[in-house]
């Protein structure tokens, strides 16, 4: 038979007796969800996506004020620019919106390119606009992915995984890099765009309505889905604008603002595709004017695969005093060998001036500010961040709602930390 366990026969009555002795009751003097509570949500809540650290001030589930504070991620980004040529700053314009980097590049560039008075052969700026929207495809399948996520639909995380990976493969073949490209070249690209590349881009483009519509079964009429983010985070256009918002946050509050038509660079002008807008400026339009924009780019980028297969040509300019030449050309010349080795030791050399170049960046308007004083690296460099400006209209959105919105209501404005924290 069994023995009982007793008291008498523990094997540690020391441990025994401090147990049963210890007074455990408790005393509820105050209800504490009567009370206001102090909560840190981030930097390691995967909901923050990165650095961000909000400081919530709640009222029971109620959100009264929230402040975000940014970490440090890559700091310091304007003051390295100030300490290296022009050309030699251009992979660290990856770093900053690493979901959509060859995007960053060609904002860099065109900011230089625009100091130095340089024109940038055409077949060069077909590849522009179409790596552009390849970038902003990635950059919105990835958004919508992430908010899916943050409010439990992990699904569509998966997807958007999936296909930004065979845009990897794309950037692989065009630029030899899947990731931080580096691909743009001060008057240029660094190399032209292969048909296996074309071929690659075609069959990527045909195939990506089918995801888009698998995405929109998942989502668009589930009841979830929508109950957590409609209603939620709404910014009128007239705060939208005062903050400085600008890309699908902005178009989602109603103001039709959209560079690629309104201040018009690359061959946009002469490309057909409409500027989505929405009107209720919640997070749910936020969701809606990323998605609809990503058929407005398939448009984009088979408007420019027609063009490059109708329009050879060279892809840098013509221009040894400020473009670098191909390594061929550096091997096989001696002129070129004697231009390498100035542009690369001493950089490119603007005549004295300003300059600003602005993008309609997957986030918003991303610039450039370049000031030269005739010598080989910027005198001043200022990067006008969409993510950064933003992030400024967190606060007000938060301020009034549930802790439970609050997730959905910073994967909303797709926040990119790399390029917030600069």
């Amino acid at each position: 038979m069994e023995e009982r366990f007793t008291r008498e026969n523990a094997p540690n009555e020391k441990i025994i007796e401090a147990l049963l002795s210890k007074d455990t009751s408790v005393v509820m003097e105050e209800d504490a969800l009567e009370h206001e509570m102090i909560l840190n949500m981030g930097p390691q809540h995967p909901a923050t996506h990165g650095v961000l650290r909000v400081v919530l001030r709640l009222d029971g589930e109620l959100v009264l004020s929230a402040k975000c504070e940014l970490g440090y991620l890559h700091r310091g980004y304007e003051k390295l620019a100030e300490n290296m040529t022009y050309h030699e700053f251009i992979p660290h314009t990856d770093r900053l919106d690493y979901i959509s980097p060859i995007a960053n590049n060609v904002a860099y560039v065109m900011a230089v390119e625009k100091l130095m008075k340089i024109e940038v052969p055409r077949r060069a700026q077909i590849i522009r606009t179409l790596a552009c929207e390849l970038a902003r495809i990635s950059s919105h399948l990835m958004a919508a992915g992430a908010m899916s996520m943050d409010v439990g639909a992990l699904t569509v995380f998966v997807w958007a995984l999936r296909e930004r990976e065979k845009i990897y493969d794309i950037y692989d073949v065009l630029t030899g890099v899947r990731f931080t490209v580096s691909y743009m070249r001060i008057g240029g690209v660094a190399q032209d765009i292969t048909p296996e590349c074309i071929k690659m881009i075609r069959d990527f483009l045909n195939g990506l309505p089918e995801t888009t519509i698998e995405i929109g079964k998942m989502l668009h009429k589930n009841r979830i889905f929508l109950e957590r983010c409609e209603n939620i985070g709404i910014m009128s256009a007239e705060e939208a604008i005062d903050i400085g918002w600008t890309g699908p946050n902005l178009r989602a509050s109603g103001v039709a603002y959209d560079l690629r038509r309104d201040e018009p660079y690359l061959i946009y002008p002469e490309l057909d595709f409409k500027v989505i807008t929405r009107t209720e400026g919640d997070a749910l339009a936020r969701y809606f004017v990323r998605f609809d924009e990503v058929a407005e780019s398939v448009k984009i980028c088979k408007q420019c695969l027609d063009l490059l297969e109708r329009e050879p040509g060279p892809v840098l300019a013509d221009d040894a005093k400020h473009v670098l030449p191909h390594k061929d050309e550096v091997y096989t010349s001696m002129e070129d060998l004697i231009n390498d080795f100035m542009l690369v030791n001493f950089g490119q050399q603007p005549p004295k001036g300003e300059s600003y170049a602005g993008i309609e960046a997957s986030k918003g308007e991303l610039g450039w500010y370049l000031v030269s004083d005739g010598t080989g690296q910027p005198w001043r460099s200022k990067i006008r961040s969409p993510s950064f400006v933003n992030l400024q209209g967190l606060s007000r959105m938060l301020e009034g709602a549930m802790i439970s919105d609050v997730v959905a209501i910073i994967g909303s404005i797709d926040p990119i930390m790399g390029e917030a924290d600069k």
